[in-house]
């Protein structure tokens, strides 16, 4: 009987080395990876192997794996141990006697039952078995069996991490969002913007009001082949013009937030800064961006890659708040923030360790409100426990920040897109201080991305706005 093997080589039993009766086994437990694995695969999204809710609603109270899972294992047996390398498959009978359920050990048996000298075909007897000695699985498979021996090094296949969407999409996606808020989409005459705008529509996350010139609107979505007949458009000669307008009906308390359509960046926040007309607070701008990483255990954000390239002292001060304020929106009520500069210790020569402490020192203070606050803290420190423990950092933030604060636009901005390009990283970022939220969609945004920023901003806006409520009582 086969049942271990060496994990360097894969080597197979010829034909003529296999006689009646022999029988090769593995053993392998059911987890919910194995049933996404095979589910993207296959494309069987059944939902009783992926959707826990209907499951309990059926006949087995459960999620069960795909019957093929147990088939694929037969496949496995056959190919890697008995006959192993050089065997060909020519057919596989199954019954499916029983259900496997998350965390069952099946052992799976082939049996040699049949041969045939003259054509080196073998039926093999199929039997798997979970671990309380049910059959769940009966069959047989015929193969022709490899006449020649084969005895090679076992390829190491990489290894395979799901990318999947976290707490920060639960918390986007929630069912029990605001009503949608009314937004100025500025100057969407392209394809992307204008399918954002839709986008977002349909998940009732905004009511779109469109400025920009109608006509090229108009072009927009005939390229787009979106409909946006429902949609009010305010007609502008330009994109300076749309901004402005845009501003101006923010200011008026008939928008609630606005959208970057296809125009710079500049362009539309030179309108919102203006000291006469725009939309300004107390605080300066900034740009927070909240990323899912799938090796992360929590929604991260990250500060500010988008609008203060050097930002002094004062500056951090209010992109810090801005941060804390949207963590507070999305029901991170004492987010943890970590100021990042490349060391953990206070040095002159790095400007970045002397803001650290005196942010940190007016967060006791009480100049900066809602967070927990440390730093200097380099990037590992912040994000890794192993790294904060070896380092020996005792720290309430180190190892599992929720906010990372880079000394400048640069750093901020090289870090978020290795997340995004490196780590399968999901964002959505929102511009914070403004009277409004703004969202700085890309180009290069998918609708995913665009449809999350637009649910971070209606957070942010509702939060605001309950803020203000309570101000007022």
């Amino acid at each position: 009987m086969t049942g271990t093997h060496n994990e360097e080589v894969i080597e197979n039993k010829t034909y003529d080395e296999i006689s009646i009766g022999d029988e090769a086994f593995l053993e392998k437990r059911l987890t919910m990876e194995d049933i996404k694995l095979f589910a993207i695969m296959s494309g069987d999204v059944n939902p009783a192997h992926v959707d826990d809710d209907f499951a309990k609603s059926s006949r087995f109270q459960e999620i069960i794996a795909h019957g093929m899972w147990g088939g694929a294992l037969i496949s496995t047996v056959l190919g890697t141990k008995l006959p192993g390398p050089g065997t060909v498959y020519l057919g596989q009978t199954l019954a499916f006697k029983a259900p496997v359920m998350l965390g069952d050990v099946l052992r799976v048996i082939v049996r040699v039952d049949q041969m045939d000298d003259k054509r080196h075909h073998i039926v093999f007897a199929c039997r798997c078995e979970n671990q309380r000695g049910d059959t769940v699985i009966e069959g047989e498979a015929r193969v022709l069996a490899p006449t020649k021996k084969v005895s090679r090094q076992r390829t190491v296949m990489p290894e395979v991490r799901l990318s999947e969407r976290g707490q920060l999409h639960a918390i986007l996606t929630a069912a029990d969002h605001p009503d949608p808020m009314h937004t100025a989409v500025v100057h969407p005459v392209d394809d992307s913007s204008i399918r954002g705008a839709v986008a977002s529509a349909k998940q009732q996350l905004i009511i779109p009001t469109l400025v920009g010139p109608r006509d090229k609107i108009l072009a927009a979505a005939d390229t787009a082949e979106v409909d946006i007949q429902d949609f009010e458009i305010v007609d502008t000669p330009h994109s300076h013009a749309a901004a402005e307008r845009a501003v101006q009906m923010a200011r008026a308390g008939q928008i609630e937030a606005l959208m970057k359509g296809a125009l710079h960046t500049d362009e539309l926040l030179h309108e919102v800064v203006k000291r006469e007309g725009g939309l300004r607070t107390e605080r300066c701008l900034s740009h927070v961006m909240a990323f899912d990483v799938p090796t992360y255990p929590r929604s991260l954000f990250i500060t500010d890659a988008a609008i203060n390239i050097y930002p002094g002292l004062a500056q951090k001060r209010d992109i810090i708040q801005n941060a804390i304020e949207l963590a507070h929106a999305i029901g991170n009520a004492h987010p943890r923030v970590a100021i990042l500069s490349a060391v953990e210790t206070i040095n002159p020569k790095l400007n970045a360790t002397i803001d650290a402490a005196a942010l940190c020192k007016m967060a006791e203070r009480g100049q900066i409100t809602g967070g927990i606050l440390d730093g200097p803290l380099a990037f590992d420190s912040a994000v890794s426990e192993d790294s904060r423990a070896t380092k020996g950092i005792e720290s309430p933030v180190a190892g599992r920040a929720d906010i990372l604060m880079a000394p400048d636009l640069e750093a901020a901005n090289m870090l978020m897109k290795q997340l995004s390009y490196l780590a399968d990283a999901k964002g959505a970022g929102v511009v914070v201080g403004a009277r409004v939220p703004i969202m700085l969609t890309s180009r290069a945004d998918d609708a995913l991305t665009r449809i999350a920023s637009s649910a971070l901003a209606l957070l942010l806006a509702d939060y605001q706005r309950k803020s203000l409520d309570k101000s007022r009582v």
